[in-house]
């Protein structure tokens, strides 16, 4: 898991996952050292405890990303429990209610949008120069209220589509806040999405965060950890020479 701001990006947790046959064979556990507590849990599961022990821990956050493997309905819904919105990725055969109460895929949904309705951004640069894609959004009803939560209504949900300026390739995403919140701000917060994914590419190589020949869960924590601490440092460091280097005045004549 990556807590990223708008200058800021470091890799806060971790977890193992073990396949359903491993975590079931009592011999192979016993022989790894894989505690007692460790059961079978799927991506969405294991993103959801880890993102619960940060805030517990005192962590500030506003939004969850994440990409297709984290839209589940449960997920979603845990989620708003948390307090969190959320902006995660969505297949295009993704169902979704419209305000008339009828079922759509995403991809059909987004077809209803005019061509005037579609609004091009610049989310960022690339290798290549300045990332633009344009982006588009219709309502939708929400299909995740927490358990208890009498206004199932409440809040804004969204589908958007982000769709590639050259080859017209559209992504979709389904998009959850406690208010009313503008397209640019949905589309920073997917965009950061990118962000995340570099920060985990920079600690596998330069940290080694994949690299641990490890045969034991205490190895396993322990080369992740340490991995991790390290990728922390790099990433810290650099937003501060970053920092520093804004500060300094321009060369004066």
């Amino acid at each position: 898991m990556a807590a990223v701001t708008a200058t800021r990006r470091v890799i806060i947790d971790r977890a193992l996952c073990l396949p359903a046959d491993w975590a079931a064979d009592e011999e192979r556990r016993e022989a790894a050292g894989v505690p007692e507590e460790i059961t079978f849990a799927t991506k969405p599961q294991q993103a959801l405890a880890v993102t619960a022990d940060a805030l517990a821990a005192g962590m500030k956050a506003s939004w969850f990303a994440g990409d297709e493997v984290y839209c589940g309905r449960e997920l979603r819904k845990s989620i708003r429990a948390l307090g969190l919105g959320y902006a995660v990725g969505a297949a295009s055969t993704h169902q979704v209610t419209d305000g008339a109460g009828r079922r759509r895929e995403a991809r059909k949904m987004i077809n209803k949008v005019r061509a005037g309705q579609w609004t091009r951004r610049r989310t960022g640069h690339g290798t290549k120069g300045a990332r633009e894609y344009d982006w588009a959004w219709v309502d939708v009803r929400p299909d995740d209220a927490p358990d208890g939560n009498g206004n199932g209504n409440a809040g804004t949900s969204v589908l958007v589509a982000r769709r590639h300026r050259y080859t017209g390739e559209v992504s979709y995403f389904r998009c959850w806040t406690p208010g009313d919140v503008a397209l640019g701000t949905r589309a920073e917060v997917l965009c950061r999405r990118w962000r995340i994914e570099e920060t985990f590419q920079l600690a596998k190589g330069f940290t080694g965060l994949d690299q641990g020949q490890v045969t034991c869960w205490n190895s396993w924590m322990r080369w992740s950890l340490f991995s991790l601490i390290a990728a922390a440092v790099l990433s810290l460091t650099a937003a501060a020479v970053h920092d520093a280097a804004q500060e300094q005045p321009g060369l004066v004549c």
